[in-house]
């Protein structure tokens, strides 16, 4: 079946939920979303600096469910303290939970922070390098839906299926987080990786309390150019249009109005650049792009991304803005950005090959800086291209992907 052939949606109607708050669409209702879920204790799971917790997630198939979610504070920081401090909901992806250590690096860097199971299970605590990325889990008598995609649940009513899980689970851990005195509730942003940046995709076209967004990986338009093709497929197209109506991010994301940095790479092997671009179009705030050519996909990787750190600052914390795109453009044989900032370098990425993204050759070359502009020839025969921008630090932000 060709690609593009699923992705003829019915957008579902939308339901403003009061300004700058929430919205409804598909199955949620705002007022599940919003309220303060109730916590249950896990002193048993707590990591060093770390405390484990569970809250009430959605009812799941009539029966009650938990979420299992880790949370975290800078040093020092506490309810009496006079500052509050802001904070970040962290969403997992495939075969990941959890991760006490996500939790930690962003305490370590001045914000509170929640990680939360979205697949119902229970991470054992890790004990090297190795399981602290990818721990065991357990599933329990609380557990929701098992991850990740859920499609071959499509026929069941939305509310037994994982995304609409996974999507509560996040929203809930942000109204939970909000509801701590040591949060400014004010300056709370989501960042998630591969699944998790999916749901991110989603997340922020519904939940408008978020201050930035930042997915890392994911995207939606997945039943035009994803890893899960053959899923749709085997789904057939009317089960794959239901799929996508309910669960595409891009059905969602165009609601989604806060500053949000989109991190990819060119070869990843789950959301190629087409559909991540046509995703990151969608999104109504302001928006910066980090492409890196031929980034590892992990959760390792996309917990580390240094832009995400730095863009965090700029919003919340008032620190140095990352350089911004202003115009860009591609004539007599050139492609061009204007750009505000301090650029250290710029290069050409391009590739010449052919057939699946995830499968093709990509080059560099440098790019010529001068006022302001970044510019460069662009190559006979190439089939995408783009310019990157780099600071002094080596952090990256990128114009956006031509294809031919």
């Amino acid at each position: 079946m060709r690609r593009g052939t699923f992705l003829r949606l019915l957008v579902l109607g939308w339901v403003a939920v009061g300004p700058g708050w929430g919205a409804e669409a598909g199955p949620w209702k705002w007022k599940d979303l919003a309220a303060v879920p109730e916590v249950y204790e896990a002193p048993h799971n707590d990591e060093p600096g770390v405390k484990a917790l569970w809250f009430a997630g959605m009812p799941y198939k009539g029966k009650p469910t938990r979420v299992f979610a880790y949370y975290g504070l800078p040093a020092g920081a506490s309810a009496s303290a006079s500052g509050k401090v802001p904070a970040m909901v962290l969403i997992h992806g495939g075969g990941g939970t959890a991760f006490a250590e996500w939790v930690r690096m962003w305490n370590a860097r001045g914000y509170a922070a929640i990680a939360m199971d979205t697949v119902g299970t229970v991470p054992e605590k890790a004990t090297d390098e190795k399981t602290t990325w990818n721990p065991k889990r357990k599933r329990t008598e609380y557990s929701g839906p098992a991850g990740w995609g859920d499609f071959t649940n499509v026929d069941l009513a939305p509310e037994e299926q994982w995304s609409y899980h996974a999507v509560a689970a996040a929203i809930r851990a942000h109204s939970l987080l909000r509801s701590f005195q040591e949060v400014d509730a004010k300056r709370v942003g989501v960042t998630g990786i591969s699944w998790g940046g999916y749901l991110t995709s989603i997340v922020a076209g519904l939940d408008g309390r978020f201050r930035f967004a930042a997915p890392v990986y994911g995207c939606g338009y997945l039943g035009e150019d994803s890893a899960w093709l053959k899923n749709f497929a085997e789904l057939g197209e009317t089960r794959a249009r239901r799929w996508l109506g309910l669960w595409d991010p891009s059905v969602y994301v165009g609601r989604a109005k806060m500053p949000m940095l989109w991190v990819n790479g060119t070869n990843d092997f789950a959301y190629p650049p087409v559909s991540w671009r046509k995703t990151h179009r969608l999104a109504k705030g302001e928006k910066t792009l980090a492409y890196r050519v031929r980034m590892p996909h992990g959760h390792p990787q996309g917990a580390k991304v240094d832009e995400i750190f730095y863009f965090a600052d700029y919003v919340v914390k008032k620190g140095p803005a990352p350089v911004r795109v202003k115009k860009e453009g591609v004539g007599d044989g050139k492609i061009w950005v204007e750009f505000k900032g301090e650029v250290k370098k710029a290069e050409l990425a391009y590739t010449k090959d052919k057939g699946r993204w995830q499968d093709r050759k990509w080059e560099v070359v440098e790019a010529e800086l001068r006022d302001g502009k970044a510019s460069a020839a662009v190559p006979e025969g190439v089939t995408g291209f783009y310019l990157n921008l780099f600071d002094g630090e080596g952090r990256v932000v990128s114009g956006e992907m031509v294809d031919r």
